[in-house]
């Protein structure tokens, strides 16, 4: 009896390690969510940007086409006084980016709000065109660049915590098929 007694005693000795280990188990999934999250919007942006980029290349098809065609070199075009100028369209990265995700304009930073909290922000874009070269062996072909600064903004058990900040680097290339 005195032993049962014994037992009976220390039955809810282990119960406070029992939560602190629930409660460390949940934080760290909170934190591995948080962590997703973040990683699934960069991916999405990187995505949207890629698609953003590939219509810009797209969009140059009928300067490169003609220039393929006739064997000189992609974008280029006989200027008035016998020599060549470049003829290239960087588009609108922007406009794209903000048809596909979604996003707002405010002073030169693109946001997607969700739920009336901004859940990333896009900005500091930069496209640049890589023309092939007039003659050949000149360059590695016609290319779009595309480099962007994407910001989110982190928030840990309710805490908000300095954004994440990051650049995002794309590129498409135009090869001919023929």
């Amino acid at each position: 009896m005195n032993d049962l007694y014994r037992f009976k005693k220390r039955s809810g000795v282990g119960t406070p390690m029992i939560l602190a280990i629930v409660l460390v188990l949940l934080i760290l999934i909170c934190a591995v969510a948080e962590y997703s999250r973040i990683w699934i919007i960069s991916q999405g942006v990187k995505e949207a940007t890629q698609q953003a980029v590939l219509s810009t290349v797209n969009d140059n098809y009928n300067d490169v086409y003609h220039a393929v065609r006739e064997g000189y070199a992609a974008g280029w075009s006989p200027d008035d006084r016998g020599g060549w100028e470049q003829s290239v369209d960087e588009g609108n990265v922007y406009a794209q980016l903000s048809r596909i995700l979604g996003l707002s304009s405010e002073g030169g930073i693109y946001i997607k709000y969700s739920g009336g909290y901004a859940e990333f922000s896009v900005s500091d874009l930069t496209v640049e065109i890589q023309n092939n070269g007039l003659r050949s062996g000149q360059s590695a072909g016609y290319a779009a660049i595309a480099e962007l600064k994407l910001t989110v903004p982190v928030r840990f058990l309710g805490i908000a915590f300095p954004p994440a900040q990051m650049k995002l680097h794309t590129a498409a290339k135009y090869i001919p098929l023929f």
